[in-house]
């Protein structure tokens, strides 16, 4: 029952945002996304310009996960 529970709410889970914070070691502009220094990629959509963003800079952002792809909802530059 609670196994059945789980596999019930998983999908749930998915649709909440997530905050991390890192420092951006890759930026595409071609596809649109950003790399933080533990290797994970986010995706940037329309009104978070990447041209704004550099490499080394430190960066708070919030994301949910959508069509396998972690897409960024808010970035915010880090001191």
């Amino acid at each position: 029952m609670i196994i059945a529970a789980m596999l019930v709410l998983a999908p749930i889970s998915a649709a909440f945002a997530a905050h991390v914070s890192g420092t951006i070691s890759a930026i595409s502009k071609n596809a649109d996304t950003i790399t933080l220094s533990g290797g994970k990629t986010y995706t940037l959509p329309e009104g978070i310009e990447d041209t704004k963003l550099r490499i080394g800079e430190k960066v708070r952002l919030t994301y949910a996960d959508k069509g396998g792809k972690a897409v960024v909802s808010h970035l915010v530059p880090q001191k």
